[in-house]
């Protein structure tokens, strides 16, 4: 088992939508909704499991293998063997602890802090952050997180990057997006080619309102991996939002070409067709959003929207009958 793994926030590479963690389903919902919108948000999406963790668990366990003692004049006797830490002890002991940390935070938080004190280190820590999000603690945890990647020096800098865009994505839930676009943009200045830290960052600048730039975030992204379906519905969110209506159906239609039953796709498309002035269309998408996903908040976002679009339409009967 190893460290990368655990990495809870991070995206699978292939940018599908399904089966994303509930942190990162709520940092899309998140975006669609700072596009400023018809809808509130999405049950769909930006998930991020990551495979960060087996160089890194190599990388911070290393040091507590072998403690040497200090050199000094030869000592009369030979010196007795230095029992080293046992790196799949460790590795367990971080399943372990993140594990609880993700299904009973609380005591995930205590099992962390106790393994910091017996000399757990970076995972310990990184552990106990993520158990504070668990607790929704979130402003917290993100100052933990960006402690944390401050403090492994010796990681190479797409281990500290992965970490930083946890911490963007921390100060986000806490309702700091300056911060989160902050802690994003640091992740990728140290990987400025990684896809997933360039969506992250697109997300980040949506929530500050910066749209312009989550636009260029995201056709770097889609440049690269023109099949990116988060990517392709991130920037018709992003698109609609600036009234660019025509490229954002154009981006969503590909989306829904490669996932025709994703969920996040047919809530945004609705979105821009009653924008569009499709209203049956529109209607159209957001039916089909509750026959996929019944009850999550896709549902409920494309049910209100539905009877914001039915009050509309109640409306302009009774004042045609007024017009002379």
């Amino acid at each position: 088992m190893s460290f990368r793994k655990f990495l809870i926030l991070r995206r699978p590479r292939s940018g599908r939508l399904e089966g994303r963690a509930t942190l990162v389903q709520l940092n899309l919902n998140s975006f669609i909704r700072s596009c400023a919108g018809v809808t509130r948000g999405s049950d769909g999406t930006r998930g991020k499991t990551s495979a960060l963790v087996r160089p890194l668990l190599h990388l911070l366990l290393a040091p507590l293998l072998v403690s040497l003692p200090a050199i000094a004049d030869p000592p009369a006797q030979p010196l007795a063997p230095v029992t080293p830490r046992n790196a799949e002890a460790e590795a367990a002991s971080y399943e372990r602890c993140m594990k609880l940390a993700r299904h009973d935070p609380g005591a995930g938080e205590k099992l962390a802090l106790a393994w910091h004190e017996r000399g757990g280190a970076h995972p310990a820590d990184h552990c106990a952050a993520v158990a504070l999000i668990g607790l929704k603690q979130y402003k917290e945890a993100a100052t933990r997180l960006e402690a944390l990647a401050q403090s492994m020096t010796t990681a190479p800098a797409g281990l500290r990057a992965e970490v930083l865009d946890q911490a963007g994505q921390a100060w986000g839930l806490a309702g700091d997006p300056v911060r989160a676009y902050a802690a994003a943009g640091a992740a990728v200045a140290l990987q400025p080619n990684d896809l997933d830290l360039l969506i992250d960052r697109a997300a980040a600048a949506a929530a500050v309102g910066y749209l312009d730039k989550a636009v260029a975030d995201l056709d770097h992204v889609l440049k690269a991996d023109p099949g990116r379906i988060d990517a392709l519905i991130y920037r018709a969110s992003a698109n609609r939002a600036l009234d660019r209506l025509d490229p954002a159906l154009v981006d969503v239609e590909k989306a829904l070409a490669l996932a025709p039953s994703s969920v996040p796709a047919l809530l945004e498309r609705g979105n821009i067709r009653r924008l569009k002035g499709d209203g049956a269309g529109a209607r159209q998408d957001w039916e089909r959003v509750g026959q996929l996903a019944p009850g999550s908040q896709a549902d409920m976002a494309a049910k209100a929207n539905i009877e914001h679009l039915e009050s509309k339409e109640a409306v302009r009967p009774a004042q045609s009958r007024h017009d002379p």
